[in-house]
């Protein structure tokens, strides 16, 4: 009998331990998720460069499947990259835009993605821009990174232009690439691509409202355009200053920070040209480490503004620091 009791004791205790470790183990897995995604109001940040007011605007969060978009990687790769920086695939990639005042005008850089991605992804613009207190008919000039429809496709809402008193600048090489659909056999495109730019830039540039620019290209003063093909032939910075500060707002250089900071040779399948964008974006990120420069990135985690640091052999971001208080 005594023996009887030993072994029940012995079960019960080795079941106990199964349980405490199922449950240790379950534990572990479950910390190695990141928090769950939750959909946000309308959402805006604002700060300053020079006397310039900059607001940052969310047109939301969408997700991307990096084993199948990333190049110039492997899944186990970019899955180790991923974990380093506490995320697991897929990954939610941020929409950003950002407006600001300059000699009297208010400019607005990209649009977002608009109706692209459905109900509940991206599309979240105006929510962000009635959330400041402006309507689209105010925007009185857009600064397009690139013509691609995740920044661009806001320009149309219902088959009209959604920023009526707009002129629209970007780089000449992407209209004249995207407006043609012959380019699409030229190329890896697929031609929804050239299909998306004529419904929606077209319109813009049939209604007179687009002014193209080659090379480095003064807008208005204290406001530079220059263009850095690679990810599209027309892919642009624009470089605001005002009294010795500047931001640098750089388009599509990065897609994913856990990934392309770190080993900025991984590309994505969007690059137009994978080689050229991978150069782009390590000159880039050297230059803004070196100059500690503050840019402003479409698709990191909103607001998208911080610097860019070097690390070892690669890069790591750094975001702006967060304030909200009174200042003097």
């Amino acid at each position: 009998m005594k023996h009887r009791c030993a072994q029940i004791k012995a079960l019960m205790l080795a079941g106990l331990s199964l349980a405490i470790l199922a449950g240790a183990q379950a534990q572990s897995a479950a910390d190695q998720l990141p928090p769950g995604i939750l959909e946000q109001g309308p959402d805006h940040y604002s700060f300053e460069v020079g006397d310039v007011r900059v607001t940052a605007l969310s047109d939301g969060t969408v997700p991307q499947d990096l084993h199948k978009l990333l190049r110039d990687t492997t899944s186990q790769k970019t899955d180790a990259l991923l974990k380093e920086g506490f995320l697991v695939n897929p990954v939610e990639a941020s929409i950003n835009e950002w407006l600001f005042q300059l000699g009297g005008r208010t400019i607005l850089v990209d649009t977002g993605s608009g109706d692209l991605f459905g109900p509940g992804y991206g599309g979240k613009l105006a929510h962000s821009l009635a959330a400041v207190g402006l309507r689209p008919e105010q925007i009185t000039d857009i600064l397009l990174t690139h013509v691609h429809d995740d920044h661009m496709r806001g320009l149309v809402h219902g088959g009209r232009l959604a920023f009526p008193n707009a002129t629209v600048h970007v780089g000449k090489p992407d209209i004249d690439f995207f407006l043609d659909r012959s380019n699409a056999a030229k190329s890896h495109y697929d031609i929804k691509y050239f299909d998306e730019a004529i419904a929606t830039v077209k319109l813009c540039v049939d209604a007179g409202k687009v002014q193209t620019f080659s090379g480095t290209t003064e807008l208005m003063p204290g406001l530079i355009a220059t263009l850095h093909p690679g990810h599209t032939p027309g892919s642009a910075f624009y470089t605001l200053e005002s009294h010795g500060q500047k931001i640098v707002f750089v388009g599509d250089i990065v897609h994913v920070a856990a990934v392309q900071f770190p080993d900025p040779t991984i590309t994505i399948e969007y690059d137009v040209d994978t080689a050229r964008a991978a150069a782009v974006r390590q000159q880039a990120f050297s230059e803004f480490a070196r100059d500690r420069t503050l840019i402003a990135v479409p698709h990191v985690p909103f607001p998208g503004v911080g610097h860019v640091r070097a690390i070892g052999t690669g890069f790591e971001w750094v975001p702006i620091d967060y304030g909200n208080r009174l200042t003097q």
